[in-house]
């Protein structure tokens, strides 16, 4: 297993479970998780971006008990909404059967026209009609303009799912992607709709109990070493990494691989293989979009209404967020810690980080009317360059087997009806174990 991310962590639960198989991961950080894992920053243990994941996870949920994390404690449950706060818009799915639910929700919204209302009901319904598919993939800026979608409802409803989920403007996102994730969300049973809120560090939600639970099954888990090079042997692979407890360069054989690492990581170690050179050449083409989270830290009496809202941006005024989330709602000991998480952060990321915890300090302070939030004791921005693939509309993702005997792709980059979201990966990983027998 080439990558300890949650793609990787999937395949090796689902490898370890088939009777003599031994399973071996490396992965190149300390910390299991990829890009959804744990950092320490001002002596705090942070996430690299704050996720929500739905109640239609169902793979990822069902490999996180199988690990033995009780989903109930371990996430906070809430229905499906979009709110913003008090005085903007305000969206929520009662606790009512499906589709009941939605109409519902859009009946009691405030800060929606009937105009708005009428627009998103009609959107609903005809892609419920359609199987929420499209023939000819295109733009969701594209699929919104067919709808005859408002103005409002595009910039506070469709807009910001969009960045949430796809991490890609809307001018150039997927729109058949986008329509399978509000498959999930908006046309969804109930519960499936409903939105999970990590209240451990994603490291521990997941990868560190699944590293604990192969350990148990004689599995090694290799942190903090890099693999450098993977070759074709006459009866598997051969493996060559350093770093870690391994030190200098080693190699050790495999029968076989699943490269569970980034697109640019895949395609450097594929890029020797000249069976390969179509698909590193494909993997090296994709292009990636970053996310910002910048966490701010008040003392513990500073606290939101309600886990999270949505924020209405303006870059050119200087509002970056686009939500914020309260972590004293998730977590007692993270008390006045709130996380304001900007997707397609290109511009954000070319700000000064200090000038950008504070405008967007001074954004909190004046959308929620409180000016005691422009002064946060504490700011920590991280930018992740490659949070994701830009989710474009056309892009054609590869699948998970390979044109090599005993070598397969995981990730969240593969081939699917999903962004790149932890449900994704742990179905691309899933996937990719299932190929190898």
């Amino acid at each position: 297993m080439v990558g300890g991310g949650w793609a990787g962590c999937a395949a090796a639960v689902a490898l370890a479970q088939r009777r003599g198989v031994e399973v071996t991961v490396f992965e190149a950080a300390r910390t299991l998780g990829g890009r959804a894992r744990r950092i320490e920053a001002g002596g705090k243990v942070l996430d690299n971006g704050q996720h929500i994941l739905l109640g239609a996870y169902a793979q990822t949920l069902k490999l996180m008990r199988q690990v033995g994390v009780d989903v109930d404690q371990a996430m906070l449950t809430v229905p499906l909404q979009m709110r913003y706060p008090p005085g903007g818009m305000d969206f929520v799915a009662p606790r009512l059967p499906a589709p009941l639910h939605l109409a519902v929700a859009l009946l009691r919204a405030k800060g929606l026209a009937r105009a708005d209302k009428l627009a998103m009901a009609r959107f609903s319904t005809t892609a419920r009609w359609m199987g929420w598919r499209l023939d000819v993939d295109c733009t969701v800026a594209e699929l919104l303009e067919r709808f005859d979608q408002t103005p409002r409802l595009v910039q506070l409803m469709w807009r910001p799912l969009c960045l949430a989920a796809l991490n890609t403007p809307l001018e150039t996102a997927s729109a058949q992607v986008f329509l399978a994730v509000l498959r999930d969300s908006l046309g969804a049973r109930r519960h499936a709709s409903d939105m999970l809120l990590p209240r451990h560090d994603l490291s521990a939600l997941f990868p560190d109990r699944a590293a604990q639970w192969l350990a148990k099954r004689g599995a090694t888990v290799h942190a903090g070493v890099k693999v450098d090079a993977i070759a074709p042997q006459e009866n598997g692979w051969r493996i060559t990494a350093t770093g870690g407890a391994i030190g200098g360069a080693q190699t050790q054989d495999f029968d076989r691989v699943v490269l569970a690492t980034s697109t640019a990581a895949a395609a450097a170690l594929l890029a020797p293989l000249p069976e390969t050179a179509a698909l590193s050449a494909q993997l090296a083409a994709f292009e990636t979009a970053p996310i910002t989270t910048c966490y701010l830290q008040y003392g513990p009496a500073e606290r939101l209404p309600q886990p999270f809202f949505a924020l209405e941006d303006d870059a050119a005024a200087g509002r970056w967020g686009q939500f914020v989330f309260d972590r004293g709602h998730l977590d007692a000991a993270q008390a006045g810690l709130l996380a304001v998480v900007i997707s397609a952060a290109d511009d954000a990321a070319a700000v000064p980080q200090a000038d950008l915890a504070a405008a967007i300090a001074a954004q909190l302070a004046a959308t929620f009317g409180r000016p005691a939030l422009a002064q946060p004791a504490w700011s920590k921005v991280i930018t992740d360059k490659r949070a994701t693939f830009a989710c474009k509309a056309g892009l054609v993702r590869p699948a998970n087997g390979t044109t090599l005997a005993g070598l397969v792709l995981a990730g969240d980059y593969t081939a699917g009806d999903y962004p790149a979201t932890l449900e994704m990966a742990v179905r691309s990983g899933t996937a990719a174990a299932a190929l190898l027998r």
